[in-house]
């Protein structure tokens, strides 16, 4: 069992940056995959970013790809997301989770945080 909380999340205007933390709990962290996810009202979740536990290979969706940044630090059971030139359409609640494989699916993981609200703001 692994126990997530994101932390980070808060109005922000549109241009601006942010860093989102997932503390972890519970069993090894480290041998964890790691992704991050948003869902805005109304809308389906959807996959941000996912790294393999060695930090070796990180995944991002197009949307976000060259303004976020997926990183994860095994001694202190944490992993982050750095988030730059936020824009409106990225205003969600951004959710991590962890499972054994790295993926895109949100159907692949089995354990994931409450979330944590971002909004952008025009």
């Amino acid at each position: 069992q692994v126990q997530l909380v994101e932390s980070g999340g808060r109005l922000v205007q549109a241009g601006g940056s942010l860093r989102l933390s997932c503390a972890a709990s519970g069993r090894t962290f480290s041998r964890y995959a790691m992704g991050w996810f948003r869902q805005a009202p109304g809308k389906a979740r959807e996959f941000v970013a996912a790294i393999t536990w060695t930090s070796s290979t990180t995944y991002y969706a197009d949307s976000v790809k060259g303004r976020f940044t997926i990183s994860r630090d095994n001694a202190k059971n944490t992993v982050y997301l750095q988030m730059n030139s936020l824009k409106p359409e990225d205003t969600a609640v951004y959710y991590c989770a962890a499972d054994f494989r790295a993926s895109t699916v949100v159907a692949a993981y089995d354990y994931w945080g409450q979330g944590t609200q971002v909004t952008v703001s025009s």
